[in-house]
C-alpha cells in the first residue's frame, strides 16, 4: 500500500508540473500575441497620423515650393516665369510674397503672416481636406479681399456678414528721416474686405491671412521681388521628377522643396516618436517573453532524465539545443501569428467602422486615422524572432549540459 501511495503521489506531482508548464506556455503565447497586436496597432496609428499631417499640409502648401537659397526674396521677370511654366510637368506657377504684419479689426489687434498670392492661387485646389466658411474670393485690384485663418478670425472677432467693417493692415517701413515725428512715415497701411475663413491646421489657422499679390506687393514695397513660387504639378506627372527638372533649370541659387521637405521637422518628429514607441513596446514584448524563458527552464529541469537518455543513446548537444529553441519558437511564433492577425483585424475594423473616435467636435476627421504598412509587420516579426531566440537560448544551454553519469 505504501508503494502504491508513493507511485500515485509521484504521478500526480509530475502531472501538476506538466499542467503548470502548459499553463505557463499558454500565458507566454498570450503575452506574445498581445504585445505583437499592440505593436501592429500603435504603428498603424502613427502611420495614419503621418498621412493625415501630409494631407492637411498639402491642403495649404504647394506641391513644390521654390525659394531663394540665400536671402529672403528674389527678383522675377515675365520671361523667367514663362521659362518655369515651360518646364515639363509644370501646370501652374503662383507668385508669393509672405511676411509678418499687424492686423486690426474694430478694437482688436493681432500679429500674423500676410501671404500675397497671384490670381491662380485657388486653382491649386486649396483647402481640400479642411473647412471653409464664406466665399473663397481674393477680390479685385480696386477692392482686395482676404481669406483668413479661423484662429486669426477668432482673435480679431471678425464678422463676415458685416460689410461695413474692414480689416486694416499695417507694415513697418524705414522712415526717410530718423528724426521724423510723423507717425505715418513709420508704416504702410491698407484695407482688406474679409471674404472667407479657412481651417486646416492650428499652425495655419492661427497665423495666416491670404490676400492678392498686388495689394501685398504695394503694402510691403516689394515691387518685382517675391519670397517664393508655388508650383502645381500636372496630373499624371511624378512630383519628384518635376522637382529634379526644376532644380536643374533654376540652378544652385534656388531651392525646390516638396510638401514633406517643407515640414521636414514635424514629419521627422513623428517618425522619431514612432521609433521610440516601437522600442518601448519591444521591451514590453521582451518582458512578456520571460514566461517563455521560465517555461523552457522548468521543462529543462523536468526533462533532465529524458535529456540524459537522449545523450546516452548518442544525441549531441546541438540536437538538444535545437529541440528547446524550436519549442520556444513554436510558443512565440504561434503567439506572434495570432497577434498579427488580431492586429490586422483591429486596424481594419478601425479604418472601416471607426471604432475609436477622436472625441473632438471640430476635428477634420472623426476617428483615429490608421494605415497598415507591410514593413511594420515585417519588423514586428523580426523583433519577435530575435526576442524568442534570446529567451530560448539559455534554457537550451542548460538542457544540453546534462550528463548521463550525473543522474
Amino acid at each position: 500500500m505504501n508503494l502504491s501511495f508513493f507511485i500515485a503521489s509521484r504521478y500526480f506531482r509530475s502531472k501538476k508540473k506538466r499542467n503548470f508548464i502548459t499553463i505557463l506556455s499558454r500565458i507566454s503565447m498570450i503575452g506574445v500575441a498581445v504585445g505583437t497586436m499592440a505593436l501592429v496597432v500603435v504603428l498603424s496609428v502613427f502611420n495614419g497620423l503621418e498621412d493625415l499631417v501630409r494631407a492637411l499640409y498639402a491642403s495649404f502648401d504647394a506641391e513644390l515650393k521654390v525659394e531663394a537659397a540665400i536671402g529672403k526674396s528674389f527678383e522675377v521677370e515675365d520671361a523667367w516665369l514663362k521659362s518655369i511654366n515651360n518646364v515639363e510637368g509644370v501646370e501652374l506657377v503662383t507668385e508669393v510674397i509672405e511676411d509678418n504684419a499687424l492686423f486690426k479689426y474694430r478694437d482688436y489687434q493681432h500679429l500674423a503672416r500676410l501671404k500675397g498670392v497671384s490670381g491662380n492661387y485657388l486653382d491649386h485646389g486649396r483647402f481640400g481636406r479642411g473647412y471653409t466658411w464664406g466665399e473663397l474670393d481674393l477680390g479685385t485690384v480696386s477692392r482686395p479681399k482676404a481669406i483668413i485663418g479661423r484662429g486669426v478670425g477668432f482673435f480679431l472677432s471678425m464678422d463676415l456678414d458685416n460689410e461695413f467693417e474692414m480689416l486694416q493692415v499695417f507694415y513697418p517701413k524705414a522712415p526717410r528721416s530718423a528724426g521724423t515725428i510723423d507717425p505715418s512715415q513709420l508704416y504702410n497701411s491698407g484695407l482688406l474686405r474679409p471674404s472667407a475663413f479657412f481651417s486646416v491646421d492650428k499652425e495655419f489657422d492661427d497665423n495666416y491671412i491670404i490676400a492678392p499679390l498686388d495689394f501685398v506687393a504695394g503694402l510691403l514695397n516689394y515691387g518685382s521681388k517675391r519670397t517664393a513660387l508655388e508650383i502645381k504639378v500636372r496630373d499624371g506627372e511624378s512630383i519628384q521628377r518635376v522637382k529634379k527638372r526644376l532644380r536643374e533649370h533654376l540652378g544652385e541659387g534656388f531651392t525646390v522643396k516638396d510638401t514633406d521637405e517643407q515640414h521636414a521637422g514635424l514629419l521627422r518628429t513623428i517618425k522619431i516618436e514612432k521609433l521610440f514607441v516601437f522600442i518601448t513596446l519591444s521591451f514590453i514584448l521582451a518582458v512578456a517573453s520571460f514566461n517563455i524563458f521560465f517555461s523552457l527552464s522548468m521543462m529543462a529541469i523536468e526533462k533532465k532524465k529524458d535529456n540524459a537518455i537522449l545523450f546516452a543513446i548518442g544525441a549531441r548537444e546541438k540536437l538538444v539545443k535545437r529541440i528547446y529553441i524550436k519549442q520556444g519558437a513554436i510558443i512565440a511564433f504561434t503567439g506572434a501569428f495570432i497577434g498579427l492577425i488580431l492586429g490586422f483585424l483591429l486596424v481594419w475594423a478601425q479604418d472601416t467602422f471607426g471604432l475609436v473616435s477622436l472625441g473632438i467636435a471640430s476635428s477634420v476627421i472623426e476617428n483615429y486615422p490608421v494605415k497598415m504598412v507591410w514593413t511594420d509587420f515585417l519588423w514586428t516579426s523580426v523583433t519577435v524572432i530575435a526576442i524568442t531566440f534570446i529567451a530560448s537560448y539559455r534554457p537550451a544551454m542548460i538542457a544540453s549540459r546534462v550528463k548521463p553519469n550525473e543522474l
